[in-house]
């Protein structure tokens, strides 16, 4: 769990703030869709920083549980006291819930949130036999990746349909340039030259790559090249030997890649 309160840097790409603020407004249930690296998480982040409201961050994965997120108790010395978990902790307090990654948990999980994410509000806490009503600031924001990876877990129709679904894609060319220089100060030819290996890598379909050049990786890359390692080695590290273990298509990518910068 990780609770946020810190500034962060979001350059928008289309209405997804306007439609935040009204979700937000009207503490509708927000689902973020799109491919890993492509500002999902940076944007729930900027969002809560930016209506001073506290985040508590869950990083969803196969072993998440409901348990996980309600709670559990817990023996303390001779008594046995309940914890909440940041789900109860989100729903009691009025926080902005994010489960990154929602699909990868249990399905239990699902179940849990369900009569969140309607006209109840309401989470039941089955080991307590309690029913706890969401406070008025409670906001639960989701996050999937849809079909990007192979053999990725899917959110059932059933479930997208309790929410209201944003996609992210990656930024235009200009304004991921425009990122990578705010995130790192870097020089903008250089810049440009890191976001256009990044889009050469996304058209090239037929590697059959799982994953593609994200956004992220393309501000590690920025990064360590402004640090003062060589560009070339810092895109060999920080984009290319993440996307695959194929020793061919490393080569083919790193080759491609010191052409263009």
């Amino acid at each position: 769990m990780i609770v946020a309160e810190h500034t962060v840097f979001y350059k928008a790409i289309g209405p997804e703030v306007e439609v935040f603020n009204h979700v937000n407004e009207l503490k509708l249930p927000l689902l973020l869709k799109g491919p890993t690296g492509s500002g999902k998480s940076r944007f729930v982040e900027y969002m809560a920083n930016e209506l001073d409201k506290k985040l508590v961050t869950v990083s969803c994965h196969e072993e998440t549980s409901s348990t996980d997120l309600i709670g559990r108790f817990i023996i303390k010395g001779a008594e046995t006291i309940w914890i909440d978990g940041p789900l109860s902790m989100a729903v009691k307090n009025g926080y902005v819930l994010y489960l990154d990654e929602i699909a990868e948990a249990r399905p239990d999980v699902i179940v849990a949130i369900h009569s969140l994410t309607d006209h109840r509000r309401e989470l039941f806490i089955d080991k307590l036999g309690e029913t706890i009503r969401a406070h008025p600031d409670f906001l639960l924001v989701a996050s999937f990746n849809p079909g990007y990876q192979k053999g990725f877990k899917e959110l059932k129709p059933s479930t997208r349909q309790r929410f209201v679904v944003l996609s992210f894609g990656y930024p235009p060319p200009k304004v991921e340039a425009e990122i990578l220089v705010a995130e790192t100060g870097i020089q903008k030819e250089v810049a440009q030259k890191l976001v256009a290996i990044g889009n050469k890598i996304r058209n090239l379909t037929q590697l059959g790559l799982t994953e593609t050049v994200s956004t992220r990786l393309l501000v590690d890359a920025a990064k360590l090249i402004h640090s003062g390692l060589p560009k070339r080695l810092a895109v060999h590290v920080a984009v290319v030997e993440p996307l695959t273990d194929e020793e061919e298509t490393i080569r083919a990518l790193k080759d491609l890649c010191d052409l263009m910068i």
